[in-house]
């Protein structure tokens, strides 16, 4: 159904905060944005909407939502075996938490199209030198460089056509033999044996095999470890290049309203969510779930206004609420906001993501996050979620299958000294795929816990 008074460009009549406005040529731009809205869509509308029943199970307290991936895609490492062990480790955490909680895990990837990021400053300043941000290399390059940091067009297509061949690699490893469960497990066994802590998750990953064994004799292919059927991995990633986003805007046969046919899933940011920006404009007119970045800033009364706005007739699965406090701030911080909508009685997700509001720099100056940090906040999420009666519904993080130092900790602990050997990320600081997984069996443990359970029996 149509919006009234909306259409995909009415955001451009709102303030608008974080997009660059300083491209050299808005000519030059105006001919890419209008090249992109007649090049082929990257999602469907019958994926969009199985996507949102998907969700519309979690917000019932049926499913958990895992949403995890790159902070920002790079054209650089853009891989066949990055994005296959990305993939890997969102289905490997999904095997233990969909075991451990006895519910189906929703699985959306930040990736497929994830290069915009917001920036706290609209410049940099190295030796003397100023020059514009590094915001994704949907706009401009890493490297400090005035040519490299001048935002060119070009590299909107660059995006789309990564995007595309990245979307053609997921569909075809979703529908193969990679997805085989018990080839899953045994990765995922290879974690738990090189861990220290691997006699700490032996109990629960024993469990998963005898079950995925038991799956396996009761199935009546010949194969002795048949793959149970394709597996749905949905993309999502913030929308923040509105304009980027309304050349992917098409109207959807299938409902009569309008798609961003750019990903399955959106969500708008901390930095983007105001009332009268053109950021929430954008987003309450597409059909696609929708998810908002929750801060400590956050008031009751606003993120109620939000709501009104991006999901007026309470759909369920549409919005999903991502709470992003810091460790420090979440018991504070997230209990009047959980409150608000249980009073309110629209149907929402509630998720964490642990990562954004546990980020400091570390004494040798690279940015990073520390792996007890993000635990306790997802620990203080299930807690709160617990002592409010409202369902955790999923986790939101920063994460790669690849063996990168970027976060402290873990179970084989990344130090000050190891941050340098292999820091690859082009913005913010990554859960290596060990530390994913460490954080997936702890979780695990805390949704089987007795208080958890009760919860989410409420």
């Amino acid at each position: 159904m149509m919006n009234r008074n909306w259409t995909p460009r009415s955001w451009r009549e709102k303030p608008v905060t974080c997009l660059p406005d300083d491209y050299p040529d808005p000519l030059a731009l105006a001919r890419v944005e209008e090249q992109l809205s007649h090049l082929p869509p990257l999602v469907f509308g019958a994926d969009v909407r199985r996507l949102t029943a998907r969700l519309a199970q979690v917000a019932e307290g049926k499913a958990f939502l895992l949403q995890g991936g790159d902070c920002a895609e790079s054209f650089k490492e853009f891989t066949t075996d990055n994005i296959r062990d990305t993939f890997r480790l969102i289905l490997q955490m999904a095997v233990v938490l969909t075991f451990a909680g006895g519910k189906p895990v929703v699985q959306v990837g930040r990736i497929a199209g994830q290069f915009a990021k917001p920036r706290s400053s609209p410049s940099e300043t190295r030796d003397g030198v100023t020059l514009p941000s590094y915001r994704g290399d949907i706009i401009n390059g890493m490297d400090f460089d005035a040519r490299e940091r001048t935002p060119d067009p070009r590299r909107l297509l660059m995006a789309y056509h990564q995007s595309s061949a990245t979307l053609n690699l997921l569909r075809a490893f979703a529908q193969g033999g990679y997805t085989d469960l018990c080839n899953l497990h045994r990765w995922t066994l290879d974690f738990v044996a090189s861990s220290p802590q691997g006699d700490h998750y032996k109990g629960l990953a024993d469990k998963i095999f005898e079950s995925l064994c038991f799956m396996s004799a009761l199935s009546s292919s010949p194969e002795p470890h048949a793959n149970p059927g394709p597996v749905d991995l949905f993309t999502s990633h913030e929308a923040l290049l509105l304009n980027y986003e309304e050349a992917l805007t098409r109207p959807d046969p299938g409902t009569g309203g309008w798609l961003d046919t750019s990903a399955h899933m959106l969500w708008i940011g901390e930095r983007t969510r105001q009332l009268n920006g053109g950021h929430v404009e954008f987003m309450r007119g597409i059909q696609n779930p929708i998810g908002l970045k929750c801060g400590p800033t956050m008031e009751p009364e606003e993120l109620l206004r939000l709501m009104d706005m991006l999901n007026p007739r309470g759909i369920p699965g549409k919005l999903t609420l991502i709470g992003r406090f810091g460790s420090d701030k979440v018991e504070e911080c997230l209990p009047r906001l959980m409150a608000a909508t249980r009073r309110d009685g629209r149907p929402v997700i509630w998720s964490i993501d642990p990562m954004h509001g546990n980020t400091h720099k570390a004494s040798n100056g690279y940015k990073t996050r520390s792996f007890d940090r993000i635990l306790a906040e997802v620990h203080s999420f299930l807690q709160v979620a617990a002592a409010e009666g409202v369902h955790p519904g999923g986790l939101h993080l920063e994460m790669t299958g690849q063996n990168v130092t970027e976060c402290l900790g873990g179970s084989l602990p990344v130090t000050e000294d190891d941050l340098s050997s292999r820091y690859h990320t082009h913005c913010d600081p990554r859960l290596n795929a060990d530390q994913a997984l460490q954080l997936a069996f702890m979780v695990a443990e805390a949704l089987q816990s007795p208080r958890t359970t009760r919860a989410r029996a409420a």
